[in-house]
């Protein structure tokens, strides 16, 4: 069977519905079909979520590492359901990762179901893991304001030659100099930031376009976002959320034909309630003016659990980084990443977007 080898960064809650749905999606048939509800694509390219394979796992929590990938998706401080009881088991044992700026030291105060705990452990040899495993993929899962762990683990990837997917808001596959990078070495990159299945930046993405296309002019708009997980209890140090924010609003004001003025648009994380969990709540707001100059506003409540969401998209970046790899093709999905994330190498709307990368995985579209 072919298989596509996948290291991860990070076995927090996204991981851990990344996980649990390749083994749900395992025996799923044909799109449309009762057990592939979730899925974007279950062919992609020839590739199926079953063929998806993950070799290799790092963390830095001392619940983590050392334990099997198993047991670890399921460890504290993580909160996501469980919606799938492991049938295949995945013979991975978690190494301990380079924390670097990965965590953020207001996280070791919280109560211990909720707080990080540090591995005292040596930090693993990447590049020999990645090699060794047979990974192709890492796919990168470090909290936000990880910038220079982000920037490790790129460069392992180069080092190895292994594609990267990175799902936080670290520009590494937006940067020029990055990407130049990953292109020089054929190595494929896709990012920034992942972009959910239906969560609060791409419903305000396609709203904004809708106001755009049909000649309301928008004047104010706001994006509040409240969580229990630990992403939330990290973003509580503002100080690491400065690409987020940028990442976030470019998303947002990239589908308009002139953007707003910075103080009419705020978009950005706004607290952390424990109780709440994996799930995240959204509200969004937005003011403007219709035919005549008549005011008009728009308000929205989005509630969803976070990790699945991410997963569903994430699953399909796999598999597109692995037909790059298949045809030979280095640096940033162009197609794949305006697609799938919120601070791609360049902008499209999303239905663009889609029509790009319809096109790439049929073939069409070199990146």
């Amino acid at each position: 069977m072919k298989e596509i080898r996948v290291a991860i960064v990070g076995v927090g809650n996204c991981a851990s519905s990344l996980i649990q749905g390749i083994d749900y999606y395992r025996k799923a048939g044909k799109r449309g079909s009762e057990n592939s509800i979730g899925l974007m694509h279950y062919n992609l390219g020839g590739y199926v979520p079953g063929n998806i394979r993950v070799v290799a796992a790092f963390d830095i929590d001392r619940r983590k590492v050392g334990k099997s990938l198993q047991e670890a998706i399921v460890s504290a401080p993580n909160c996501t359901k469980v919606f799938q009881r492991m049938r295949t088991r995945v013979p991975v044992i978690v190494n301990m990762g380079n924390p670097l700026d990965g965590i953020s030291e207001h996280m070791e105060s919280y109560p211990e179901n909720r707080r990080f705990m540090r591995a005292n452990k040596k930090p693993a040899d990447i590049v020999r893991i990645l090699r060794q495993s047979g990974a192709e993929i890492v796919v990168n899962y470090l909290p936000v304001g990880s910038e220079k762990a982000t920037a490790f683990y790129a460069e392992a990837c180069l080092k190895a030659g292994v594609g990267f997917i990175n799902c936080v808001p670290v520009f590494i596959a937006s940067n020029k100099t990055w990407a130049k990078r990953f292109e020089e070495k054929n190595v494929p990159v896709i990012g920034d930031d992942i972009k959910s299945q239906i969560g609060a930046t791409i419903i305000h993405r396609c709203l904004t376009k809708l106001f755009d296309d049909r000649g309301v002019k928008i004047d104010n708009t706001y994006q509040l976002n409240v969580g229990g997980n630990t992403d939330f209890l990290n973003m509580l140090n503002r100080s690491r959320l400065k690409m987020k924010k940028i990442s976030k609003t470019e998303a947002v004001q990239s589908q308009l034909q002139n953007p707003l003025h910075a103080e009419n648009i705020h978009i950005g994380p706004s607290d952390y309630i424990p109780w709440l969990n994996d799930n995240k709540v959204c509200f969004l707001r937005m003011e403007g003016r219709g035919f005549g100059n008549v005011p008009m506003h728009l308000e929205m409540r989005l509630s969803v659990e976070d990790s699945p969401n991410s997963a569903g998209v994430v699953i399909d970046a796999v598999r597109c980084c692995k037909l790059a790899l298949d045809r030979g093709i280095g640096g940033p999905l162009i197609s794949a990443s305006a697609y799938f994330m919120k601070h791609p190498y360049k902008q499209f709307s999303d239905d663009r977007a889609m029509v790009m990368v319809e096109g790439f995985i049929s073939g069409k579209i070199e990146r």
